[in-house]
């Protein structure tokens, strides 16, 4: 992997109607940009890379239409902060969250998700490759180094990782140039891994269950429960009874089968519920925050926000291309 931009995403970008442009300002001048084609959609694509070892990523763009996005990502280890976005993850599925921190392991399987039209995608991430995580990191910590890969495979998505947060967002809002980038930039990344390394020490401290063939099929009927019926108040109790265990094991189990809480897996149908629906219907706001299961269009306000990035009127009028 001798030049990742020009051998990878230069001829990427381009067949996906990326055209590259000059840096004007908007992202530090050190990377390279790329704007989306006019007949796809608006907005821009930013690429820092550091030699074969690193590179860093900045989404400010948004489609026209819904889009499907298939891609092959080189080997590599991959953190992403989403500040906005709306859509789902195809393989595995998994919906798309805004404010949260993702992984993804390049090299082992494609990346396919469903982007929804005209909502923007702002994110910042790193993408680490073997040159530097499995030569670069052994060298200068020879007899210490481990190496990162578990350590990345275990976040997979959190909304819990305030560190890597304020570290991406120092990266995405960084002006510097010469040098002082350059060093600005391997400091970043240096800590981005110490970061990832250290939540994983703290995480394998704790005690680790693992689940049966048994509490798996039951978990699964508490999920096809939860399916159908996330629009109403469900009970903790009355998902301990399904699932036959008391409601600390299922609290427990269901992370550990899901990668997030209960509350958390009911949040995400409603808010892909009502995305449908803010897209899709005329029901005023107060009535959607009803119909997926908030009595209160402020709470359902604020979740909504959380989940995607922007307000639901917000989300009604770019959705429907009247900004």
């Amino acid at each position: 992997m001798k030049n990742i931009i020009n051998e990878y995403y230069d001829p990427l970008l381009t067949n996906r109607g990326f055209l590259p442009v000059e840096n004007k300002g908007d992202f530090c001048v050190m990377g390279k940009c790329w704007e989306l084609s006019d007949s796809i959609g608006t907005g821009q694509y930013w690429i820092y890379e550091q030699k074969n070892l690193y590179c860093i990523k900045i989404h400010d763009f948004s489609f026209h239409e819904d889009k499907i996005v298939e891609m092959s990502v080189p080997r590599c280890l991959s953190i992403t902060y989403y500040e906005s976005i709306s859509g789902e993850e195809l393989i595995p599925y998994n919906r798309l969250e805004a404010n949260c921190v993702k992984t993804f392991i390049g090299g082992d399987k494609p990346f396919k998700a469903n982007i929804h039209k005209r909502i923007p995608i702002y994110s910042t991430g790193i993408e680490i490759f073997p040159s530097y995580y499995e030569e670069y990191l052994e060298k200068h910590y020879l007899g210490e180094y481990k190496s990162p890969y578990d350590a990345f495979q275990s976040i997979d998505e959190t909304d819990d990782f305030p560190e890597m947060v304020m570290l991406l967002m120092q990266i995405k809002n960084y002006r510097g140039e010469g040098i002082a980038a350059k060093l600005f930039y391997d400091a970043k990344v240096t800590e981005a891994v110490a970061l990832v390394v250290e939540r994983q020490r703290k995480q394998d401290s704790q005690k680790q269950i693992t689940l049966s063939a048994k509490d798996k099929e039951l978990l699964l009927s508490v999920t096809a429960y939860i399916d159908d019926h996330y629009a109403f108040d469900i009970t903790l109790d009355q998902l301990s009874k399904i699932a036959c265990m008391g409601t600390t094991k299922l609290k427990t189990s269901f992370k550990l089968l899901h990668g997030c809480t209960i509350t958390k897996y009911i949040q995400h149908r409603r808010m892909s519920k009502a995305e449908y629906l803010l897209s899709c219907t005329d029901l005023t706001i107060n009535q959607i925050a009803q119909t997926v299961g908030y009595n209160s269009a402020s709470r359902f306000s604020e979740l909504f926000r959380k989940s995607t990035g922007i307000l639901p009127n917000e989300y009604r009028i770019i959705a429907s291309g009247n900004r």
